[in-house]
């Protein structure tokens, strides 16, 4: 790796390993949602929807759109859904046996 790219990669790997923000992500897949919609949907506090939305947004993982008082986001889907097809294909390569799965925390 180059140097440098290793604080790259642990921003980028860290922004994603938080439950919130995954899921964040997950139900933005089906559209554009508003904040206080996002905090409903995963029955967590606005505040903590916003903070994980910025970070999120940071990493350039989410994008957002201002309609009159409410702010909206949606998925960059340039970069989000390569990186779930990438996901799905390697979990249907490694973890064929749910039961095995070197991931289940």
């Amino acid at each position: 790796m180059k140097q440098g790219l290793n604080e790259i990669c642990y921003g980028f790997f860290a922004t994603l390993a938080n439950p919130t923000r995954l899921a964040i992500l997950e139900r933005l897949q089906d559209g554009a949602m508003n904040v206080s919609g996002l905090a409903m949907l995963l029955d967590q506090e606005q505040s903590m929807i916003s903070h994980n939305l910025k970070l999120l947004e940071r990493c350039g993982f989410i994008e957002s759109q201002r309609k009159g008082k409410e702010k909206y986001v949606y998925l960059n889907e340039a970069l989000v859904g390569p990186l779930f097809e990438l996901v799905q294909r390697h979990a249907s390569d490694r973890c064929g046996v749910v039961d095995d799965c070197p991931y289940d925390v």
